[in-house]
């Protein structure tokens, strides 16, 4: 386009801007009837072959179509969930309620009346809630400003997860106890993952439970999403891995010096699927839906769920759930399963397990349509032009014995108007014996490896439909099944591994596209690095050293981090099979002086309260008054504490302490769970090593105003980043809220904070090493 074109188009625009402004003043708004916001148009809510298509199915009951239709249409309320496993939880649903949600009441935003948030009935102990305040309305209004600041900040300390309702329901159907091995096998974003962490730490006075949670995604990319959520909860239990779902490794553990296959008591199996369910926060939905999503995505939904029953030990559960209300996704995809599990698969009567839930039973009858509305009632109807499109797996089994014995009714489908939520489809299955292809006689529990490890599959990836056919004709034959779960199995580890050291994972035989992750190392027993360790925080003969581990195998160890011991044997035995992005929390870091004290490392507050039962030395207890001085001033001298935490920290030498709160039962009105921080022991004071969001939520549990320590980043946020008050120069972003836990850059060492901390310079007696 020329200049003198360009220039007459504008002048042309520029003269249609007044005409469009008085359409818009004179005819009620023309510009918002259009639905305009932000410059584009809006999407508008209605698809004809989506109303026809759940029509014909039957799923909504007779006479609630236009209520269902509805509620589709209106936008998600936003829901939150209080984590469940830490002490804190009853102190910031008593914060809440007492003192955030009444500010609630009666406020008006907007024109519109704020509804005080509710608790979600079915949800245990009021541990979840939801209100009709959209995400624009928190962020943008002066009123609810710090209610918006508390969920953010809460969120970031992981002690509020912002979740959508049905999406809590798998974890609680999953029913996992703290001793339960659980695989989530398409776990980000991690919303879900966190739940399972929570329920490993039921117990908070056992910091290593027997159990743990392996978490995997296939895209490289989200699994540092999903390491950043479970990473808030500060779980030495949890690992993250980066495979195919449907073709996950059977990994191996030492059971007593033999080498035995790991099955999983519980298995979460949330696919990707066509998301149909979601329309009402992913409004694209609209627009895009079709049936072919749902045709594409049958084959692989199988596949997954097929390799979670095989790794699924005989009495365990494992949960199937889709954001889908398509049945192709849902029912055909479980009637298949129990198919080909020939009775080692049955599902599980959960009606009564939460109480108060709305839902609908499974159906038990569905047609299968293609993209442009032609319908198959069974397989033989179509066409073999289709094949590749539509499977035989996709419709109801005929047998109306087999169909009768399979239960579909036991389903779950949530549907959006019962209960202003999302739609969801949730099956839960019980494994009663080994898959049938599973059941052939071992051909020896370690014999030579005949070919290297499988490679990852160069089709499906998650989420994105490969050729359907290929996708379908696989999984159903059992024998490719086993095949593939075998190879791996008989792969073992060549003896010129170094001993404790995990990684890299497999660049060459397991080429998965993603970041190179640094190798995990575990210290070894003899190690000289631990000795001073032990004697200068006069660490319990039960300390568990051999579950230490650093990323790297070469120069100074700069962080250590720990896993419980049953992520040990996993880490230790199947560092050829897996590609593991992190694990483990951080509970020491290196001081760049250390050398001068009687310990190079120092306490981190992500580890402490893992690390803290077994520390006998370098303990101070602190009153409530001195736990407000230490979190709201940069390293307050002695005199401004109380005596008796005075009295404690006179004789320690300088270095990396412990405070600890013990809450007062004699006075209700005062905080009352137990905080334990990290802090430094200066020549004649103390600060804190806790990051932002942390030191906030505690502030906020003591009844201090957030905003104002907002505003005041002088006093609360100084705390976090002076470089040159801290201990070490490079005590990296850790302790500051962007702590990397043992993942991709956390080898590296750098610091966020050290370039960048608070112009205000701290008391020359408080400058920290002294």
């Amino acid at each position: 386009m020329g200049r003198r074109a360009r220039g007459r188009r504008l002048q042309q625009q520029q003269q249609q801007r007044p005409t469009r402004a008085e359409n818009g003043a004179e005819g009620g708004g023309e510009r918002q009837g259009a639905g305009w916001e932000g410059g584009y148009p809006e999407i508008v809510k209605e698809n004809k072959l989506f109303e026809h298509y759940y029509q014909e199915l039957k799923i909504v009951p007779e006479g609630e179509w236009d209520l269902f239709m509805e509620a589709l249409r209106e936008p998600l309320p936003a829901t939150l969930r209080i984590t469940g496993y830490k002490s804190h939880a009853k102190e910031i649903l008593h914060c809440l309620k007492n003192k955030y949600f009444k500010e609630l009441e009666d406020l008006e935003v907007d024109g519109q009346k704020v509804e005080v948030p509710q608790p979600l009935s079915w949800y245990p102990e009021e541990l979840a809630w939801h209100t009709n305040l959209s995400r624009k309305i928190l962020r943008k209004s002066p009123q609810l400003e710090k209610f918006h600041q508390f969920l953010v900040s809460e969120t970031e300390s992981g002690n509020i997860s912002r979740q959508e309702a049905v999406s809590m329901i798998p974890p609680l159907l999953l029913n996992a106890h703290p001793h339960h091995k659980i695989l989530d096998m398409c776990a980000a974003p991690g919303s879900k993952t966190t739940q399972l962490i929570e329920m490993l730490h039921a117990d908070m006075n056992v910091p290593f439970p027997e159990g743990f949670v392996i978490a995997n995604d296939v895209d490289n990319k989200r699994c540092y999403l999903l390491v950043h959520q479970a990473k808030r909860l500060s779980s030495p239990c949890i690992m993250v891995v980066n495979h195919d779902a449907s073709s996950i490794p059977r990994l191996k553990i030492d059971v007593n010096g033999r080498k035995e296959i790991l099955f999983y008591d519980r298995i979460l199996c949330d696919v990707p699927c066509s998301g149909d369910g979601t329309m009402r926060k992913n409004i694209d939905v609209w627009k895009k839906w079709t049936t072919l999503n749902s045709l594409q995505l049958h084959g692989l939904q199988l596949r997954i769920a097929t390799r979670g029953a095989e790794q699924l030990v005989e009495g365990g559960r494992m949960v199937y759930s889709t954001c889908s209300l398509n049945p192709v996704e849902d029912e055909a995809v479980i009637a298949s399963l129990l198919e080909k599990s020939e009775g080692a698969l049955e599902l599980a009567d959960v009606s009564s397990e939460l109480p108060g839930l709305k839902w609908m039973p499974g159906i038990t009858h569905w047609k299968v349509m293609t993209k442009d509305g032609q319908w198959f009632t069974e397989w033989e109807d179509v066409p073999h032009s289709r094949h590749t499109q539509i499977r035989p797996t996709m419709f109801p089994p005929k047998d109306p014995g087999k169909l009768q014995a399979m239960h579909l009714e036991r389903c779950l489908r949530i549907l959006p108007h019962h209960q202003n939520t999302g739609g969801f489809f949730v099956a839960v299955l019980v494994k009663k014996f080994s898959m049938p292809w599973n059941k052939r006689p071992p051909k020896g529990e370690l014999v030579e490896p005949r070919e290297p490890v499988r490679s990852s599959p160069a089709h499906p990836t998650e989420g994105a439909a490969a050729d359907p056919a290929e996708l379908e004709s696989k999984p159903i034959s059992g024998m490719d099944d086993t095949d593939i779960t075998e190879r791996p199995e008989n792969v073992e580890n060549s003896g010129s591994k170094k001993d404790g050291v995990c990684g890299p994972p497999p660049s060459k035989k397991m080429k998965l596209f993603g970041f190179k992750e640094d190798p995990f190392v575990f210290i070894p027993e003899d190690d000289p690095l631990f000795p001073p360790i032990q004697k200068f925080y006069a660490l319990d003969p039960s300390f568990p050293k051999m579950n230490l581990l650093t990323r790297t195998t070469e120069g100074k160890k700069r962080q250590l981090y720990m896993v419980s011991k049953e992520l040990r044997n996993v880490l230790v035995n199947n560092s050829e099979r897996m590609k593991v992005i992190n694990t483990g929390i951080k509970v020491w870091c290196r001081n760049n002086s250390g050398e001068e004290f009687d310990c190079a490392f120092r306490l981190a507050q992500e580890g402490i309260y893992t690390l803290y039962p077994f520390i006998n030395s370098r303990i101070i207890t602190v009153s409530i008054e001195d736990v407000k001085i230490l979190l709201t001033q940069e390293n307050p001298f002695f005199r401004k504490l109380s005596s008796e935490t005075y009295s404690q920290a006179k004789d320690l030498a300088k270095g990396s302490i412990v405070l600890k709160y013990e809450p007062d039962p004699t006075k209700p009105d005062t905080l009352q769970c137990p905080i334990v921080l990290c802090g430094w022991r200066g020549k004649a004071s103390i600060r804190t090593f806790v990051p932002k969001n942390e030191r906030l939520h505690y502030l906020r549990m003591m009844g201090l105003e957030v905003l104002a320590e907002k505003k005041k980043e002088g006093t609360v946020l100084a705390q976090e980043g002076a470089g040159s008050s801290g201990p070490p120069e490079d005590e990296e972003s850790a302790e500051h809220g962007a702590e990397p836990a043992a993942g991709a850059d956390a080898s590296t060492g750098t610091s966020a904070h050290a370039a960048s901390g608070p112009s205000d310079p701290a008391p020359a007696e408080a400058a920290l090493p002294r």
